[in-house]
């Protein structure tokens, strides 16, 4: 009977604060599905808090090529030590595992950051293997967790030397309308828009954050393309942010970021897009033209809801 429990440990050195991934396992582990899509799908609160001892956390995942489900409890939460422990009670894990526990420590040794795994487990049969591929998932979680906050400080470095535009537009239709188009259906607009000429979802599901989508349009009297991700969807402000990672666009800007927000002023409302953008260099035209195909798009779904 011995034979069959085990206990797996790895340790990993990352370049960022071990804190970062202390209070993301701990209290925002749904974070998991945008910062590792390839490998957490979803991970949702099913009872208790976020944060809290007791609570059950619900988790889809691709583990050996495989979609796969796991029901976990928050077993304990140590501050001092910096260490979540989550025991599986429902999922894949259980039919091969009479119990499996998984516990991720960070620790900080001088200029050192670590962050170690621990998997203790007791097999159903001597059959089984060791959760060998598991680890391999929690390192690859590691790496991403890691690179998305390595470029999230790279992206706070370049704030200083970004620009930001802004233009507002009066509409006579509800806003709520243009929120719900580019959150969840901005796949309609090259329906609406002559100029837009397909709208793709490259990676993830329509309407979430982290989602990655594809862009065919005119611009400038030119056919050009870009790739974005949906950085952050607000409800109650009723915003959609888009980060441009590729294309055309990012052969003039280190970095262009853009932004949609609805607001109804009592009988008013008003759709505002913020752009947000560093250039490559100083003889970069500012994107005025741009915010003018922006604007376009909102008179053209504006039209097409008014017939």
């Amino acid at each position: 009977m011995s034979d069959s429990r085990g206990k797996l440990t790895s340790q990993v050195e990352v370049k960022t604060n071990a804190d970062v991934f202390h209070e993301l396992l701990r209290s925002k582990p749904h974070q998991l599905s945008t910062i590792s899509p390839n490998n957490i799908q979803d991970c949702n609160l099913h009872d208790g808090d976020w944060g809290t001892v007791g609570s059950v956390i619900s988790v889809n995942y691709t583990h050996d090529g495989k979609e796969c489900v796991s029901k976990d409890i928050i077993e304990a939460i140590d501050e001092e030590k910096k260490l979540v422990k989550f025991k599986v009670i429902e999922g894949d894990l259980l039919e091969l595992y009479k119990n499996i526990s998984v516990t991720a420590h960070v620790e900080t040794n001088g200029e050192t950051n670590l962050v170690t795994w621990t998997i203790e487990y007791e097999k159903l049969h001597e059959g089984i293997p060791d959760p060998n591929t598991l680890m391999d998932l929690c390192l690859q979680l590691t790496k991403d967790i890691e690179s998305h906050h390595l470029r999230s400080n790279e992206i706070s470095g370049q704030e200083a030397n970004t620009k930001k535009m802004v233009s507002s537009i009066e509409i006579k239709v509800h806003g709520d309308v243009f929120h719900e188009i580019y959150k969840e259906r901005p796949h309609e607009i090259s329906g609406i828009c002559p100029y837009i000429h397909g709208v793709d979802l490259h990676e993830g599901d329509w309407g979430k954050e982290g989602t990655v989508l594809s862009w065919r349009y005119t611009h400038d009297g030119k056919e050009r393309v870009l790739k974005d991700i949906v950085e952050a969807i607000d409800e109650a402000n009723k915003s959609v942010t888009f980060r441009v990672f590729e294309g055309d666009i990012m052969d003039l800007y280190k970095t262009f970021v853009i932004t949609l927000h609805v607001d109804t002023l009592g009988e008013r409302n008003l759709v505002t897009w913020t752009l947000e953008y560093e250039k490559l260099n100083e003889s970069i035209p500012d994107p005025h033209s741009f915010m003018e195909l922006l604007l376009q798009e909102i008179k053209d779904i504006e039209s097409h809801h008014l017939k």
